[in-house]
C-alpha cells in the first residue's frame, strides 16, 4: 500500500442533504465531522506509507474510524459496517453514499502501523492540540491530557 494523499475532503453534497434530513440533530459521527474537521489529514500519515505503489485507503479516514469506534464502542466488524452502511457515518469521512467502505481487518492493519514506536502519542499529540485550537478543550483538562511534556 502507499500513501497518495488526498486534499481536504468536502462533504458531497447529496450526503450532506441526506445526513442533516435524517438526522437533523446530528449524531456523535457528524458532531465529530463538524466540529473537527481536519483533526487528521492524510499528510499527518506520510511517513507511515512508501510513497509507490498500489495506493491505499485514506489514513485519516481510518484514524476518523478509530475514534468513532472507541467513542460508539463498536467491533472492528461493527465499525466497518458503520462505514458501508450508516449514513452519519459517510458524512463523518466525506464519502458519497454509494462508497463500498472495507474490510474490517483493514483497522487492525491500520493499528498495526499506529503501534510502531512512538506514532500513537505523536498522534495523540497532534489531535489535542487541534482540538484544543478549536476550543473543545480548555483549562485543566488540556493541561491534563499532554500525552508528553
Amino acid at each position: 500500500m502507499s500513501l497518495q494523499p488526498r486534499p481536504g475532503t468536502e462533504i458531497p453534497a447529496l450526503t450532506v442533504r441526506v445526513a442533516r434530513a435524517s438526522n437533523p440533530h446530528g449524531t456523535t459521527a457528524m458532531w465529530i465531522r463538524d466540529r473537527l474537521d481536519g483533526l487528521f489529514s492524510d499528510e499527518d500519515f506520510t511517513a507511515w506509507y512508501p510513497r509507490d505503489g498500489r495506493p491505499g485507503l485514506s489514513p485519516a479516514q481510518l484514524a476518523t474510524v478509530c475514534v468513532l469506534q472507541y467513542a460508539l464502542n463498536l467491533s472492528d466488524r461493527q465499525a466497518a459496517e458503520a462505514v458501508r452502511c450508516r449514513i452519519d457515518f459517510k458524512y463523518a469521512l466525506g464519502l458519497e453514499l454509494e462508497d463500498p467502505g472495507f474490510h474490517h481487518s483493514v483497522l487492525s492493519d491500520f493499528r498495526d502501523r499506529l503501534s510502531e514506536g512512538d506514532r500513537a502519542d505523536r498522534l495523540l499529540g497532534l489531535a489535542l492540540t487541534r482540538i484544543r485550537r478549536a476550543g473543545l478543550l480548555k483549562g485543566r483538562a488540556a493541561r491534563a491530557s499532554r500525552p508528553f511534556p
